[in-house]
């Protein structure tokens, strides 16, 4: 059984992937190594249609542990480089829609693990930022990639080259979270999203994956893995339900079963 990370099954096709090392879920290798994990396992469920990744009411995840990290030689580092990378790649695999629920701060690598979900929610006093440069380093688990993919190569740069902080409603603006609740209403504002979400067709998994991988085309090949994906949701039970649905009773009626 993980120490650091939980998996919580709502029993509504909704799991929460919560970090629990306290006092701010500081990063080390055991931490990167349960998310791992536990995006793998929940990734397989079948049952789970919508995902909350959460630090807990006080902070996502303040980045990683310095106090063990600054003990790490070149070399070591350099065998454990994948190690983070892979943690983090595993969430943004997941085929489900993954949510991350952010209150107080997500810093370093806990602005890449949010970056890693589809949506960030964020607490209206939380704070985002990669701060590496601060420390000599630069981010090293999708802090140069992902960020600049979300919010423009400029952006990204005033973010990693200043290693400051973002406030909610600046992160907000740029793109960088995509919605700003109360802090008490962090968590249960993305388990509502999510619950929406497990409601919906298992198009939504091809949809995930038209978007995220074609990103990574040229505009022909992207299209044909599109084609290729709408073709197949011809093949599923709640496309027929779906149509068959807005036939009869208009559009929005359908229940879908994710099959």
């Amino acid at each position: 059984m993980a120490e650091f990370v939980q998996v919580e099954h709502h029993g509504d096709g909704v799991a929460t992937i919560r970090l629990d090392r306290p006092p701010v879920n500081a990063l080390n290798p055991q931490l990167w190594d349960e998310i791992h994990e536990a995006a793998e396992v929940t990734g397989r469920d079948e049952s789970v249609g919508a995902v909350v990744v959460w630090g807990g009411p006080k902070v996502f995840a303040a980045g990683a542990d310095i106090k063990a990290m600054k003990e790490f030689s070149f070399t070591e580092m350099y065998a454990r480089g994948n190690q983070i990378q892979d943690a983090f790649a595993a969430v943004a695999r997941m085929p489900q829609v993954v949510i991350a629920a952010i209150n107080g701060y997500a810093l370093g690598g806990g602005c890449e693990l949010s970056l890693a979900a589809d949506f960030r929610f964020a607490a209206d006093n939380s704070q985002l930022g990669q701060p590496e440069i601060l420390l000599g380093l630069i981010p090293g688990a999708g802090g140069t990639q992902r960020l600049t993919r979300l919010v423009g190569t400029q952006k990204a740069k005033e973010i990693v080259y200043g290693g400051g902080f973002v406030k909610a409603d600046e992160a907000l603006a740029i793109g960088l979270v995509d919605r700003v609740f109360p802090a008490d209403d962090v968590y249960t504002e993305a388990l509502a999203a999510a619950r929406r979400y497990a409601a919906g067709p298992f198009a939504l998994r091809m949809a995930k994956q038209a978007i995220d991988e074609g990103i990574e085309l040229d505009l022909d090949n992207a299209l044909r893995l599109e084609t290729h994906l709408f073709a197949a949701t011809f093949a599923t039970e709640d496309a027929r339900e779906g149509m068959e649905s807005f036939v009869a009773n208009g559009p929005g009626k359908a229940t879908f079963t994710r099959r």
